[in-house]
């Protein structure tokens, strides 16, 4: 299983929860039209359900379909929208170029594997550790040749 999927798949209803809500925009979440779709609702219609049971079935359907891809966009919008400079501190004390957190070829930038193991301490000390494991499961996405980071984060998962 992808890094993100086993990230996902670990965390419980309320952080995936938290995440869900953190990324509403006038009520919806951001996969509501998916959910939608999948309990046969009107798009308008899913704001009766209450967010927790929306979050759970989003959740579901990313784990049922195994979409990485999703589970990726979400963590990453998530993280840039409110912890934007969690990324840009790892990015900058493992000397990976990138522009305002943004990286223009991941292949072309892997991380320090020198600079990995105090990068997170100082993450760690600085952000809320679980904001940081779902950081690293994004970056053993990234960069799965690169074994420290990888290592990294499965230290770190249950």
């Amino acid at each position: 299983m992808q890094p993100v999927l086993q990230q996902l798949d670990q965390m419980t209803g309320e952080q995936f929860l938290a995440i869900y809500e953190a990324l509403s925009d006038r009520g919806f979440g951001p996969l509501d039209s998916n959910v939608a779709t999948a309990l046969k609702f009107r798009p308008h219609a899913i704001r009766k359900l209450p967010f927790i049971q929306r979050a759970k079935k989003a959740k579901n359907l990313i784990m049922s379909s195994s979409d990485a891809e999703t589970a990726y966009e979400l963590f990453g919008s998530f993280l840039v929208k409110h912890h934007k400079k969690l990324i840009t501190d790892f990015l900058d004390a493992t000397d990976v170029p990138h522009e305002e957190g943004m990286i223009e070829d991941l292949r072309a930038a892997a991380p320090d594997a020198d600079k990995l193991e105090g990068a997170v301490r100082a993450l760690d000390e600085k952000f809320e550790p679980e904001h940081v494991t779902i950081y690293l499961a994004m970056c053993s996405q990234q960069w799965p040749e690169s074994e420290h980071v990888c290592e990294l984060w499965k230290a770190r998962t249950k």
